[in-house]
Order: C-alpha cells, then structure tokens, then sequence
C-alpha cells in the first residue's frame, strides 16, 4: 500500500517534546528509522529525463548529469524507512481507543499501526471495540496479517472503508469470542483522512458486494486472488 501526501509525514506531536524528540512513552524512538547509507553514485554526463510532481501533475525535466551523482545532502528532507514490527503497542486494563495506534500524521490525515499486542487486563473488560460513529473522518483500514479480531471472514490484502459519521463496529459474534482472550496476533494499517475518500472506479471494481451483510452474520463470497 502506497500512501501519497502533499504535506510532511510528521510523527504524532505528543509523542515528542519542543525539540522534536521523541519522548520515552513514544511506540517507537529514533533508533527504530533506517536512514539510507552506501549510496551507489553514478557520475555521468548526458540527457536524462526526470518528472516532477507538483500538485498533481508531473512537469519533465532534462539535466546534464546523472541525477544519482549525490554523495550527499544537508537539511532535514531525507528519505527513511521504519517497520511496522519496531511499533511496539501501549495497552491498557480496559479498551484503548484506535488513536492509541498512531504512528504517524499529516495535514490531512493520520496513520495508524495495529500490531500484535496484549488484550485489555481488567477483569471485567471487553477487548473488542465498542461501536462507534467518527464523525472526524473516514478510516480506511488494510489488513497486512494475522487474525483481525473484530472482523469476520476478512483476508489478508483487503481494504475496508468506513465513512466517517456512519456507525460501525465489531462483526456478530467478535465481542463474545474475544472475552477472556489474552492477546491478538493482527497487522493492519488504518488510515484516517479528514476529507471524505473519493473513490476510484479501479476500486468499485474491486468491492466485494456482499460485504454489507457481513454484519448480519452471513458471510460474503471472495475471490482471494483479485483482492490481494
């Protein structure tokens, strides 16, 4: 899954203090980003074309040198990479809301990472979540792997939209099955943009229509090889 924004991917501001660094409370701390290393320069002359991206359309470029002649930069735009599996999960004795998850945030959106963790530990609690409305925004949620505990007959690769304002929650049967579980082995990612998803005619093609009545305790029809 591929997550484009016209704004910095910034991490979540009460995670990190006036200076920007990350605090002790914080899922994941500095060491956890892989900072690119070894660059494979390449010192060339001649005509090599590279497009631009700015405001959704590409404008080409010709330079005279090979754009891979860096050995490096100054400033603070760089690439990195961090792996879900260094997101290491705050819980709680009871349920701990989705923007517990967060790992990261934009202007218009937030990310979230859902991991494998330990369920609530209160004796009372009910680890599956409540049913809710966001009224704040959609959640788009991808599931990576595992078990997804509050879902029914989902499979790996599948993506389910949740407008925001509609009410929504666990598939019949989940909150019973999750009482007196001790932890859950899910991977998923969920996105929440704050402006309604527009949605591609690829992906209507995609829908698993049936997917409605899921709720209702029946269970949709799904060819796995196209919704991978």
């Amino acid at each position: 899954m591929i997550v484009e924004s016209s704004s910095p991917i910034r991490t979540p501001r009460r995670y990190s203090n006036d200076s920007g660094q990350l605090l002790e409370h914080s899922p994941f701390c500095e060491r956890d980003f892989k900072l690119p290393k070894n660059l494979e320069t390449h010192d060339e002359a001649g005509e090599f074309k590279v497009f631009i991206k700015k405001q959704d359309m590409m404008y080409p470029y010709t330079y005279a040198t090979h754009p891979f002649d860096i050995v490096g930069w100054d400033g603070y735009h760089y690439p990195y990479a961090i792996s879900i599996h260094d997101f290491e999960p705050l819980t709680g004795r009871i349920h701990m809301p989705p923007p517990i998850h967060q790992q990261f945030e934009a202007d218009g959106f937030v990310v979230c990472s859902f991991v494998p963790r330990l369920y609530d530990y209160h004796p009372d609690a009910i680890p599956a979540p409540y049913h809710h409305s966001n009224i704040d925004s959609d959640e788009l949620l991808y599931y990576v792997d595992g078990d997804f505990m509050s879902r029914n007959n989902i499979q790996k690769g599948q993506i389910t939209l949740h407008p925001g304002g509609i009410p929504h929650g666990p598939h019949p049967g989940s909150i019973e099955r999750s009482i007196g579980k001790k932890g859950t082995n899910e991977l998923a990612v969920m996105i929440d943009p704050f402006h309604p998803v527009m949605i591609t005619k690829a992906a209507m093609e995609l829908e698993v229509d049936d997917y409605y009545k899921s709720w209702m305790g029946y269970a949709p029809e799904v060819e796995t090889s196209t919704h991978q």
